[in-house]
């Protein structure tokens, strides 16, 4: 399948996704940067990062269920419409508790890869309308893979505060940028939704709700199915909880790392990431032609244990450019993994379950993720700056230990007749 083949919505979805995450990716470089110029400390910094976290696991879970009983494009444009309000009162004020509320409400900073938040069980369940089962590990991986290029052009832009501090005449080292000079970058999200508020407007979407038998028979039947559904989905979310507190350790804060780590800002970070999006981009669409070849569950497993080494291998990196390298390549092998293990989760369930299913799936990530933050940033302002990483190392490797076990049975896409 190419990129000409697929649906004009699911195209338009794909579109959105990359338009959203150049935003993302901007942030995911600077917020922490920018707070930090503001007088936040490591701790306050995770502290909001994981009241975000908390907040958008619980918004998933109501979301996801809602969308499978009504439509799923209202909600992408409350999503887009609230990205809008609060990107604009960011760039507008630098007072903490609206900043605090702006990050929180709109996930700021946490690097989504393109992805709607906490609406992102919406997303994924109308992206699956209309692709064929066995087309799904490629579709969804490419489409993680615009959300990862688009963050690496947002990445790039992450530059621009160290430029503008120079340019205003404020803040000599890469640690002292006027604080400022960071705001743009929100203008940056405003465009975005302003684009996709239109995209999605005006995409077709067939799924009506779903609805449910009448008589006897077909009770029994739905009663069964959703017996075996929900075996698989409680499985999801016990493994999920233990990526995402890996994640947590090691994801959130990992600018504000380099930066202390080595004393280097935007402009050497940006870079760095913005490679770091794009490799992750390009492994991501490998990984979806691998997982046709040789199943969705290999792919990850493999995938994930050579970024599980690369994990290990980076807070001993003794200079900026190897603990880059380390950095990228873990997560080219790591990340690039997304798309695949979000096409398994639609494959779980029916249609009509699908938001139920992704919403579980971000939830059980985003609840155990969301505490890796503020302890993290504990650890960083104490001088901790490996122990994070070997937390998460920890946490990972049990992951991808029983997620090869428990889903075996799942490495082949499922027929459509099975749907």
């Amino acid at each position: 399948m190419r990129i000409n083949d697929l649906h004009p919505t699911t195209k338009r979805l794909v579109l959105a996704r990359a338009f959203r995450s150049v935003g993302q990716g901007a942030l995911v470089v600077d917020l922490a940067l920018y707070l930090h110029a503001l007088g936040w400390n490591g701790f306050h910094i995770g502290l909001v990062l994981s009241a975000a976290g908390l907040f958008g696991a619980f918004l998933s879970l109501g979301v996801g269920v809602a969308s499978d009983r009504m439509r799923r494009r209202p909600f992408l444009l409350v999503y887009e419409s609230i990205v809008f309000l609060c990107s604009i009162a960011a760039f507008l004020t630098a007072q903490s508790v609206i900043l605090s509320i702006t990050i929180i409400a709109a996930g700021f900073g946490r690097g989504a890869n393109g992805a709607a938040g906490p609406f992102s069980p919406v997303e994924q369940a109308w992206l699956a309308e209309e692709v064929p089962a066995v087309r799904r590990g490629w579709v969804y991986s490419m489409n993680t893979a615009f959300g990862f290029f688009g963050m690496g052009v947002g990445a790039l832009l992450a530059m621009l505060p160290e430029f503008l501090s120079a340019w205003i005449g404020k803040g000599h080292s890469p640690m002292t940028i006027n604080a400022i000079a960071y705001r743009p970058l929100f203008l940056i999200v405003t465009a975005a939704t302003i684009g996709n508020i239109l995209l999605i407007f005006n995409a077709e979407e067939k799924y009506s709700g779903s609805r449910q038998g009448n008589n006897a028979d077909e009770k029994q039947e739905e009663k069964q199915i959703r017996r075996k559904e929900n075996k698989m989905l409680t499985g999801l979310v016990f493994l999920n909880s233990f990526n995402g507190l890996a994640i947590g350790f090691t994801g959130p804060l990992i600018s504000y790392w380099f930066a202390i780590r080595f004393g280097v800002g935007p402009a050497s970070i940006a870079p760095i990431m913005a490679a770091t999006f794009f490799f992750t981009g390009i492994s991501s669409l490998l990984t979806g032609r691998v997982s046709e070849k040789i199943g969705i569950v290999k792919s990850v497993v493999w995938a994930r244990f050579i970024g599980l080494l690369l994990l290990i291998s980076l807070p001993l990196m003794p200079f900026f450019w190897l603990a880059s390298l380390a950095y990228l390549l873990r997560s080219a092998f790591n990340r690039g993994s997304v798309g695949a293990r979000q096409a398994l989760t639609v494959g779980l369930v029916r249609d009509k379950r699908r938001g139920l299913a992704t919403s579980l799936n971000a939830m059980s990530m985003q609840l155990p993720q969301s505490v890796g933050p503020s302890i993290a940033g504990l650890l960083f302002s104490t001088g901790q700056l490996e122990l994070p990483f070997y937390v998460g190392a920890i946490f990972q490797g049990a992951y991808l230990i029983m997620y090869g076990r428990f889903f075996r049975g799942q490495n082949k896409p499922q027929s459509e007749e099975s749907e």
